[in-house]
């Protein structure tokens, strides 16, 4: 049964305050990673030990199994992630999924489409693999995207202590990629026509992106970890260097430089930087503004855009203290919010008013 109470939010950057509805609609996941809405009621949920969830979203009944997904690894930080229904999911039942594979001593994160009939995958096919494999259970990316024209977006990390590869395109860590849903590569992709560049690649110079939305307008926001650190959120435009790790804003854990550039010429700098870290997971684009999760700082932030920038940022105070892994908006305006941890929840924020 759902669990709901009423509390104020306060936007902490304004005067306004709001009531809204918090509701608990389960509280039954293990490190849920991922959320889809696949309808009004429905909901895909993943949970990084290697497990798929249709959640009813209307709480009254328990969340089911789906069956059938692929072999993942599931140590560390590598496991099931992303879950994105297609644009034409209604009628294709085709959906994509991201997941690392492999063993600790070489693994690499995969992009697979699937077609769900009732509560099992079907003709699971693997559409794109990392290249090259990696040892290690540590920063795999792993956030999907659809656009407008179907291509699909896939987010992947630097592999941790690989990290310089990110300025390299002669391989895919730390980069974010750019596929057609059957796995081919697409035309007008920015290193096409380059022979010492991967085709798939869309922009590279990332550290470990979690949080990938796409705005009403077509623009491209990502946000990423830093170090300890210069935590990021970029407007992407193809072909261009997002800097890691000749440029950041952070330094190692150890307290140790990693760069002595904030800035170098050909590097897109942030539209907004975090330091001290939240570690922001999770991302969600509705009506000009951006609603990013935090795993470290355990909170809900919303950012205002203007043509494309930030121009303001506020906390949605939220009456929990967990680490947020995952936000999607609601089509009625609300906010689905997933929780990381050996009991997870997936909560609802209704919309203002």
């Amino acid at each position: 049964m759902i669990r709901a109470w009423f509390f104020v939010v306060c936007l902490c950057t304004s005067d306004a305050l709001f009531a809204r509805q918090f509701t608990t609609v389960t509280d039954q996941l293990v490190h849920p990673w991922s959320m889809a809405l696949i309808g009004d009621q429905q909901a895909l949920v993943t949970e990084r030990r290697g497990k798929l969830w249709r959640v009813d979203l209307s709480g009254n009944t328990r969340p089911v199994e789906i069956i059938g997904l692929p072999a993942i690894y599931a140590s560390g930080q590598g496991g099931l992630f992303d879950v994105l229904p297609a644009h034409d999911f209604a009628s294709s039942k085709l959906l994509f999924l991201s997941y690392a594979a492999g063993s600790a001593s070489a693994n690499a994160t995969i992009l697979a489409s699937a077609r769900l009939q009732g509560n099992q995958l079907r003709d699971v096919t693997v559409l794109f693999q990392v290249s090259p494999m990696k040892s290690g259970a540590y920063h795999f990316g792993g956030r999907l995207a659809q656009l407008a024209d179907n291509t699909l977006l896939l987010t992947t990390g630097d592999g941790y202590h690989l990290m310089q590869q990110s300025q390299e395109l002669d391989n895919h860590l730390g980069k974010l990629i750019r596929i057609h849903p059957d796995g081919s590569v697409p035309d007008d992709n920015p290193f096409i026509k380059r022979s010492d560049a991967l085709p798939e690649i869309y922009s590279y110079g990332h550290r470990n992106p979690q949080g990938l939305t796409v705005s009403a307008d077509g623009r491209i926001y990502l946000h990423e970890h830093g170090p300890k650190g210069g935590d990021e959120v970029n407007l992407i435009e193809p072909g261009l260097n997002y800097g890691w790790p000749a440029i950041t804003y952070g330094v190692d854990y150890s307290g140790a430089e990693i760069s002595p550039h904030q800035s170098l010429p050909g590097m897109q700098q942030p539209l907004l930087h975090w330091t001290p870290s939240i570690a922001p997971s999770g991302l969600c684009y509705q009506q000009q503004r951006l609603f990013v999760g935090a795993l470290k700082a355990r909170k809900l932030l919303e950012l205002s855009l203007e043509a494309g920038n930030i121009v303001a940022q506020q906390e949605i105070a939220l009456p929990i203290n967990e680490r947020i892994r995952d936000v999607r908006c609601s089509p009625s305006g609300g906010l689905y919010i997933l929780t990381d941890s050996p009991s997870g929840a997936l909560y609802y924020l209704s919309p203002e008013g």
